[in-house]
């Protein structure tokens, strides 16, 4: 097990060490948390590209030292102003690959503009410095890419463009071997040059509309140009003493503070780290509030999700006591991607940033814009056809989205910013990480190594399995078994659990970072 790395003035973790570097490169240039964390998150849109890109969204969630606020930011774009069911008659469901998935603007482009802008020093050229380096010069292909290529490279085969960039000379590039990327380079230079609105309003608008539509997208440059983040206010809830933080819907951030609120009615004093009774009360409460999450999330401005119930203390005890003890309870739900990239940033004057960003499944559409080497995501795949359905497609609309950055504070300061990639495990990988770190004392890189566990579907499933951690004990897992949960052990560090990143920030303000051994993420502290 890696041990937390421990900094005293600053702190950066992400999921690519490359990406931990630029935010440190940044830091030590003169920016602060803001510009290191846009830095950051260009860096992982090169270096991991397969996870993220700047085809894809994006959530933000911020403390500014000087305001002394939480704030958040929506950076997930909307479906286009021709986006209905009727494009898709006949069919089941909204495919996820392919064009045909390009429903909804990429969002995370405007976010970079508008965090800079807000509370950045740098300009947006000098943090995409090293995103650009990286896509011009090349870099190490990691594993993870190597892995999610190879997993993928039949779907990758069939669009040429995306083949010619991440099957270059017709093969998958060896680990370690240097992977470029020129076209996304000269896209990030315009970017640098000219800003979010050649993105948006400009000719590489043109150019991005022009290859969807050729290949019969339903994106026009209308929707690009009225395209718009926004700062939204953070939800908060309190779990032990502390004061939690998660972005709101559209995204599923409200489940994990469900899950917190439920467990934090029974005495984990009295309950073994480790124990069958650990991993059931947590894989129950998190089912609990993915009932209610499935029922109602959706994009806010379509419908009025009940967040006051649902996060109440009083609803919130009588879900604690519905829960069997003993029996696990039976619970559908449906399969959602699951490849994201979270990352978080802590400066000198305390300013802190906690984010995540996604193309939805690894690779997100497989299809991408023409030669702007950009990537387009498929998270409109997410859409329901259902009329009757809460998420059901509309035009200009938002998406159920899992992407959920958090923050714990600890009299009224930040005391932890925590997230994973996991799609349906975010909630999940999120509550046992925060409910290590808080009920038993761990350090982030121990509660991020410790077995973790994954309810629910992927792509092909027909069941809701749970999936543990080959390290967790046989007599664990016969009783989780035994109370009726379908359990299937997987490695003992398996890549299913998601890459997750911690900082901790302790009472002498020292910065304890943690990274997952399942990736190939760095925490870098000075």
């Amino acid at each position: 097990m890696s041990q937390s790395m421990i900094g005293t003035k600053n702190m950066v973790v992400s999921p690519h060490y490359l990406a931990s570097a630029a935010g440190c490169r940044i830091l030590q240039k003169g920016g602060n948390a803001f510009d290191a964390a846009v830095a950051v998150s260009a860096c992982l849109a090169v270096v991991y590209p397969h996870m993220t890109g700047i085809g894809g969204d994006s959530f933000w969630l911020f403390y500014s030292r000087k305001d002394q606020a939480v704030r958040a930011y929506n950076g997930s774009g909307r479906s286009g102003y021709n986006a209905t069911p009727e494009k898709y008659e006949g069919l089941p469901a909204i495919p996820y690959r392919g064009i045909q998935s390009v429903i909804t603007v990429p969002g995370m482009v405007d976010s970079w503009d508008a965090i800079i802008k807000e509370y950045g020093r740098l300009s947006l050229a000098e943090v995409l410095e090293p995103a650009i380096e990286y896509a011009e010069n090349g870099f190490p292909f990691s594993k993870d890419q190597y892995v999610n290529t190879q997993k993928n490279v039949q779907i990758l085969r069939e669009f040429p463009e995306t083949s010619s960039i991440f099957l270059p000379h017709h093969r998958i590039p060896s680990i370690n071997e240097k992977f470029i990327q020129k076209q996304l380079a000269d896209t990030l230079k315009e970017l640098a040059n000219k800003g979010r609105d050649h993105f948006y309003k400009g000719s590489l608008t043109k150019r991005i509309v022009s290859s969807l539509r050729e290949k019969g997208g339903i994106l026009i440059e209308d929707d690009f140009a009225d395209h718009h983040g926004d700062w939204v206010e953070p939800l908060s809830g309190t779990y032990r003493g502390y004061t939690m933080y998660q972005v709101p819907p559209n995204s599923q951030g409200f489940a994990g503070l469900m899950a917190l609120n439920i467990l934090e009615n029974f005495d984990f004093k009295t309950i073994p780290h480790g124990s069958f009774q650990y991993y059931h009360l947590l894989t129950e409460s998190l089912k609990k509030s993915f009932q209610d999450r499935n029922k109602v999330l959706t994009d806010p401005e379509f419908y009025q999700i009940p967040l006051d119930k649902l996060l109440s203390k009083t609803y919130a005890k009588k879900l604690a006591e519905s829960i069997s003890l003993t029996n696990a309870s039976e619970v559908k739900t449906q399969p959602v991607g699951n490849d994201t990239a979270h990352a978080a940033v802590v400066d000198e004057e305390g300013n802190a940033v906690s984010f995540i960003q996604s193309l939805y499944f690894e690779f997100g559409s497989c299809v991408v814009a023409g030669d702007t080497g950009i990537l387009m995501q498929n998270r409109g795949s997410f859409f329901s056809l259902d009329r009757s359905h809460v998420n059901c497609l509309a035009p200009r609309k938002r998406t159920f989205h899992t992407l959920m950055p958090a923050m714990a504070f600890k009299d009224g300061k930040p005391h932890i910013l925590y997230g994973t990639q996991g799609g349906e495990g975010q909630p999940q990988t999120q509550t046992a990480i925060i409910t290590r770190m808080i009920d038993y004392r761990m350090s982030p890189a121990e509660a991020i190594y410790e077995p973790r566990f994954v309810w629910g579907r992927t792509w092909g499933e027909e069941t809701e399995e749970l999936k543990m951690e080959g390290r967790i004990s046989k007599e664990v897992i016969e009783s989780m078994i035994k109370a009726g949960h379908l359990v299937k052990v997987v490695e003992p560090i398996d890549k299913i659990m998601g890459h997750a990143n911690a900082i901790l920030i302790d009472e002498q303000s020292f910065l304890h970072g943690g990274v997952d051994p399942r990736g190939d993420g760095a925490a870098i502290g000075w």
